[in-house]
């Protein structure tokens, strides 16, 4: 680990993930202390509660109950695609996993009646620490050392997910393993049809009917995060270690390489083409870090894994994200959301798509 001049000058510089105070958006905290107060929890309003900042998905806000900090998550506004920001499966997943895989968050309370905040939330445990996206933190410096220990601990914590047994944590139920390559298939080129209607573009079609053609025998089943990402790891700013795996709306169980595959589908790497240096949700281009052979390489070392079909799963994550980000531009289209951030997504799918056909035809990798 580097050394640094002081740990906690360290900790006490990490960015604050808060909007700034009069920029959140707004939540009605009168009803929802009072709904919290008929389940024996004490919500101080004596302040507004505060919003994290980043991401495009669900709300989250840092909010004091009985006397300690804890987190408030709900969908967005606007139309939700279906199984997207589900906060009773995240629910029903957090209120237990905690006891197997300590890195999850324990959720104490869920709220399905949308009378209260418009939609349903949850309240979960919240973890101090440092969360990094697109590019390293610039108040610390991450030596390459550091890079490959982190890349590889990415692959371990994905490893240890899916080792934890998913009846001793009351998840045997969880989710529709059997089938679920088939259905994934099927989804994302529906929703890619309903996000764009006439304009789908007819790399979607190809795709699908490569993928169509190709499914798998599934491996064995086991919890899935669904969203496997360094953004959704929790680290402590000194060690780099992680403190907790966040954002489990839509984790379920199935076969594990779709969430790895998912993890590489955001792993970037010198020599991708324009649209994954744009896409930039994770540093992995950057000095030091494994490739994704290298991150292939240790999660089967780890694991024991067949990746004989691994580029089924490659192709399927890709074709997946390409589909998230056309969902995202719809909405700018639709006038739902005014960030223009989302109106670069339209051509960001479309690089995304040209990437997942030219892995599928064996051109790239």
């Amino acid at each position: 680990m580097v050394i640094l001049p002081s740990q906690s000058s360290v900790v006490q510089s990490v960015p604050s993930a808060l909007h700034p105070i009069g920029h959140e958006l707004p939540q009605d905290w009168s009803a929802l202390r009072a709904h919290l107060n008929q389940h024996g929890f004490d919500l101080d309003v004596s302040e507004a509660p505060r919003q994290f900042s980043g991401g495009f998905g669900n709300l989250n806000y840092l909010v004091m109950m009985n006397g300690r900090e804890w987190v408030l998550r709900r969908p967005p506004p606007g139309n939700i695609p279906p199984g997207a920001n589900d906060m009773l499966r995240e629910f029903t997943i957090l209120k237990n996993l905690w006891k197997a895989f300590p890195l999850a968050p324990k959720a104490i309370h869920f709220c399905a009646d949308t009378a209260i905040l418009g939609a349903p939330f949850l309240i979960m445990e919240y973890r101090r620490g440092l969360v990094i996206g697109g590019s390293l933190p610039e108040f610390r410096p991450v030596t390459e050392e550091e890079r490959a220990m982190l890349g590889r601990r990415i692959v371990d914590l994905l490893a240890d997910l899916h080792s934890v047994d998913a009846e001793s944590v009351g998840l045997s139920n969880l989710g529709r393993p059997e089938g679920m390559l088939s259905r994934m298939v099927e989804g994302w080129e529906k929703r890619a049809n309903l996000a764009y209607g006439a304009d789908t573009p007819k790399g979607i079609t190809r795709t699908a009917h490569w993928l169509r053609n190709r499914i798998p025998i599934q491996q064995p089943t086991c919890l899935l995060h669904s969203d496997f990402k360094l953004d959704n790891i929790i680290l402590d700013p000194v060690s780099l270690e992680p403190r907790a795996l966040i954002d489990w709306d839509m984790g379920t169980r199935g076969d594990p390489m779709v969430d790895l595959a998912t993890l590489l589908s955001y792993w970037s790497q010198a020599g991708d083409p324009e649209a994954m240096q744009k896409l930039a949700q994770m540093p992995t281009a950057q000095a030091g870090f494994p490739t994704r052979s290298n991150v292939l390489e240790i999660y089967a070392r780890r694991t024991g894994a067949d990746l004989s079909s691994f580029k089924f799963y490659r192709v399927l994550a890709m074709f997946k994200l390409t589909v998230v980000f056309m969902q995202l531009h719809a909405k700018y289209r639709r006038g739902e959301v005014a960030n223009e951030k989302y109106e670069a997504f339209g051509p960001l799918s479309i690089g995304l798509l040209d990437f997942t056909e030219a892995i599928a035809s064996g051109a790239l990798h």
